[in-house]
């Protein structure tokens, strides 16, 4: 039996198929990805360096904030 012998639609259903797989091999990855990261971004030393630079940042904006209104008075 080749190709020939096949229907065309068995085919494409094949591919379809195939491309569903595809696709849900996909996206499990890219879910295993998200979820890696979420666990790496709320690991303790990440989460407190990141806490950190929240609190730095906070800091400097309200400075810079303080220092326009300074200006403009």
């Amino acid at each position: 039996m080749n190709r020939t012998d096949i229907p065309a639609r068995a085919f494409r259903a094949i591919d379809g198929r195939r491309a569903e797989i595809g696709l849900e091999r996909s996206v499990a990855d890219t879910l295993r990805v998200i979820a890696a990261a979420c666990a790496e971004r709320n690991a303790p030393p990440i989460k407190a360096a990141r806490q950190h630079m929240a609190e730095i940042y906070g800091a400097t904006r309200l400075s810079r904030q303080r220092e326009r209104r300074r200006a403009s008075a």
